[in-house]
């Protein structure tokens, strides 16, 4: 299993795990956002808001539940670690997954480089749920099924030099991915401030 600490009892029904999961100050809303047209994405001081997207929705699901069964958390390096853990299994067809994990590992290589490489490993070992539906997920039932189901508790995290490559390409790809997005936001201020002067 992760290098986390669970924070869900195997014998936890998926429903109720989703419930207390939702009850986390860093989870937006009751329903863990789902239902908000807007997302919005907290960086210190700054708040960043964009559309929430039924494509960013389904996947968001999923990725909720990956939390549970793995148990990273919510903090700066979980969400590092469950990107990375995301990205080495694959997001398949969820766009927005592939981007968010890539930026959430980039920022991991550089906040818990250690960590979030051990979590690239768990996840080049494991299988996530990317390539089902949200509720063919919630039909394991339990959190225990759903972490066997997902091949977490034969798993080990020892990362090897392949893993590493590898969490070094993908890395690679996430802070490019991370430089386009922050020019893109930044652009608006240099025209600005390039009308001004």
């Amino acid at each position: 299993m992760s290098s986390a600490t669970p924070a869900f009892e195997d014998r936890l029904a998926i429903d109720e795990a989703l419930r207390r999961f939702f009850g986390d100050d860093l989870v937006q809303g009751s329903d863990g956002g789902y239902s908000a047209s807007w997302a919005k994405l907290k960086l210190g001081p700054l708040t960043l808001a964009f559309p929430n997207s039924k494509a960013r929705v389904h996947a968001l699901r999923l990725h909720d539940l990956h939390h549970i069964a793995t148990g990273y958390d919510t903090s700066f390096v979980g969400e590092a670690e469950i990107g990375a853990w995301e990205i080495a299994g694959g997001c398949a067809g969820h766009g927005p997954a592939w981007v968010l994990n890539l930026l959430a590992m980039a920022l991991g290589a550089f906040l818990a480089p250690l960590a979030t490489l051990r979590a690239f490993a768990l996840g080049r070992r494991t299988r996530n749920l990317y390539r089902t539906s949200y509720p063919d997920a919630l039909a394991h039932g339990t959190v225990g099924k759903l972490r066997d189901s997902l091949e977490l508790r034969q798993a080990e995290a020892h990362p090897t030099s392949t893993d590493a490559l590898l969490f070094g390409l993908w890395s690679i790809v996430g802070m490019v991915l991370m430089a386009l997005t922050v020019g893109l936001l930044l652009s608006p201020i240099a025209v600005l401030v390039w009308w001004i002067f």
